[in-house]
């Protein structure tokens, strides 16, 4: 934890084509509440990453070579974040060929933060090497067995860095606002693919050792690895998935539009810097639905829904290569940077490629799902500049940033005009390119950029209620869809029982129809209505995992036992937080439903992601104090 401070740092920015060059640039370095390190003094520029995969320990083991600058003057030690590594050897060089033993500390382990990792340099020092090895429990880490991979016959690996998980298998500086390239050798079990968020080659053999490298400067969350067995498929001539060998087909139909995706952002927002974008589908213990490591998105199997319907997350992440990757937030308390910008994106790009009306049904649902999930949060937790002194920064990662922020983008639109704002995000993107910035750096810029050319306009603009205080402000948007409006008026015949369940005309129905006439009719219907439904259109069997999710939520809460088998099974077989999580916040609101819950996630448990089991067991293990 540190005092705010001034530095000069240099900030690659790209051209369309090129790879990134270096300027001298002057900008405050953010008061980072969630890292030890000190790039005011010394910063990391680069990484070289040298390991053996050993599944059989469940470790990472190897070196880690950190080239970095002084960005002060002085004999200042350099100090790197860790959590629960094994430090076996520190060594310094001035020129990366001859390295000489050095005096390290790690110092005492904090719940969240980890131990920082505080090493003497000599002055004429320019690159620190580690020798280490992970923990077998690190919190970035999941090793699954064969059994819990689609083709059962082989382990996999990912990592899962964000928000300050990197720490936990790269002793490095795990802050946002320090961006880094970085070089990686990784050695596996032959037969197996290894791929990481850096130039990867499909054609490269499977011998069991790869090399990788990322030229772009990246923060530390978005360094990542996966290894198992991964077929590929093209897509277009820069995007691809990667996948198991059983899913890789379904999941390149299912993501067949992705080159247009990466056409039309463009088309609205400049040129896409990072040369291929692919995609990697995770084994279904994945925590999130998608994490933007850049050049190779993770992705749960979750969405594979089979006519495309839940791609709006592919267009998340795809958008994420300029809000979040390309322009990141200096601190986890600029979250929103991130995610409002990229939910705002993710709306354009679906309207781009599948209409007008798509975009709207997922923006109706996206504004319902904040309004259920602002009924439940501290007032401290709506505010889109989030404080989170004291926390675990995955305590921030709410609907509050991602649409609460898409909102107020969304509201700067409709004051500005499409054109004139989106110029205004595109020249955005061009002058942060490849930066850190935190939200007063964005607030400054919309000021000079937007509001203060357009005062009349700007005058209905709050960025303080926006940005600082709880709740919506009473200007939020509101999104219409005319199809929901379709959906309702049936769902109010069948409540009245003006119309059997199996008379709704539902055939030609999206799963975001779906989902809001399951969402419409919760709280008016009973056990029997549920089983109506349930006859007429086999909803307890859905494999539509977002409809499956909203049905199992409905019955739960009803008490609709036919479906527990399915809840049982759900939650066994899945470990994405935003499908689970909502289920046990369920199931322990009674003392049937907490029994039940505990029964369930003892079974679960050992499946889920690191991340994942931090998150259900305050939920379950709280339920039982």
């Amino acid at each position: 934890m540190k005092h705010t401070i001034t530095i000069l740092i240099y900030i690659a920015t790209a051209l369309a084509t090129t790879l990134p060059t270096f300027s001298m640039n002057s900008l405050k370095t953010a008061q980072d509440l969630h890292s030890y390190s000190n790039p005011e003094q010394i910063r990391v520029r680069h990484l070289d990453l040298n390991w053996e995969v050993l599944f059989n320990e469940k470790i990472l083991k190897g070196t880690a070579v950190l080239e970095f600058e002084r960005t002060l003057t002085g004999n200042h030690p350099l100090i790197l974040d860790t959590r629960d590594l094994k430090i076996t050897k520190v060594e310094t060089s001035s020129d990366g060929r001859q390295y000489s033993a050095t005096t390290f500390h790690l110092g005492k382990a904090d719940t969240i933060l980890g131990a920082p990792l505080t090493v003497q340099l000599p002055p004429a020092a320019t690159r620190v090497r580690i020798e280490y090895q992970t923990s077998p429990a690190a919190s970035g880490l999941q090793w699954l067995k064969p059994a819990q991979t689609a083709g059962r016959r082989q382990p996999f690996l990912f990592t899962q860095s964000q928000a300050i998980h990197a720490r936990s298998w790269i002793p490095l500086q795990d802050s946002p606002q320090v961006r880094v390239t970085y070089n990686a050798r990784v050695r596996t079990p032959r037969n197996l693919r290894a791929v990481m968020s850096a130039e990867n080659d499909p054609a490269t053999p499977t011998d069991g050792d790869y090399s990788f490298q990322m030229r772009q400067a990246v923060p530390s969350y978005l360094i990542a690895l996966a290894v198992g067995d991964i077929a590929f498929r093209p897509l277009g001539q820069r995007t691809g998935v990667y996948a198991e060998p059983s899913v890789v087909e379904r999941a390149a139909t299912e993501f067949a539009d992705t080159e247009k995706m990466v056409q039309a952002t463009e088309a609205l927002y400049g040129p896409y810097r990072w040369g291929r974008y692919d995609l990697l589908v995770l084994p279904p213990s994945f925590p999130f639905g998608g994490m933007e490591n850049p050049r190779l998105t993770f992705a749960t199997p979750t969405i594979l829904a089979g006519d495309k319907s839940l791609v709006s997350l592919v267009a998340h992440e795809l958008a994420h290569s300029w809000s979040g990757n390309l322009v990141t937030n200096a601190t986890w308390r600029d979250f929103w940077l991130n995610e409002g910008f990229t939910t705002y994106l993710e709306g354009r790009i679906q309207e781009a490629v599948y209409g007008r009306a798509r975009a709207e049904m997922e923006a109706v649902l996206g504004r319902q799902t904040l309004a259920e999930e602002l009924a439940t949060l501290d007032e401290r937790d709506e505010i889109l500049h989030v404080d989170l002194s004291g926390r675990d920064p995955d305590a921030g990662f709410t609907s509050v940033p991602y649409e609460k922020g898409a909102l107020f983008l969304r509201h700067l639109e409709e004051t500005f005009g499409r054109d004139q704002f989106d110029r205004f995000l595109r020249g955005y993107f061009d002058h942060f390119a490849f930066q850190s910035i935190t939200t007063d750096d964005f607030i400054a810029y919309i000021k000079k950029n937007l509001l203060d050319q357009y005062p009349d306009k700007a005058a209905r603009v709050s960025l303080d209620e926006w940005i600082n205080k709880a709740g919506l402000p009473a200007s939020a948007p509101q999104a219409m869809s005319d199809a929901f409006s379709r959906v309702e008026q049936q769902a109010d015949a069948w409540l009245k029982g003006q119309m059997p369940a199996a008379a709704i005309k539902s055939s030609a129905w999206t799963t975001q129809e779906w989902l809001h006439f399951l969402k419409y009719v919760a709280e008016r219907t009973d056990t029997a209505k549920l089983r109506e439904l349930d006859q007429a259109f086999k909803l307890t069997r859905s494999g539509n995992a977002e409809i499956a999710h909203r049905w199992l939520l409905i019955a739960v809460r009803k008490g609709y036992e036919p479906a527990y088998p399915r809840l049982e099974e759900y939650l066994t077989s899945i470990g994405r937080r935003k499908l689970i999580k909502p289920l046990y916040d369920e199931l322990v609101k009674t003392p049937a439903g907490r029994k039940r819950a505990e029964a369930i996630y003892r079974k679960a448990r050992p499946s889920y992601h690191p991340i994942a089991v931090a998150t259900i067991d305050q939920i379950v293990l709280a339920a039982k104090q």
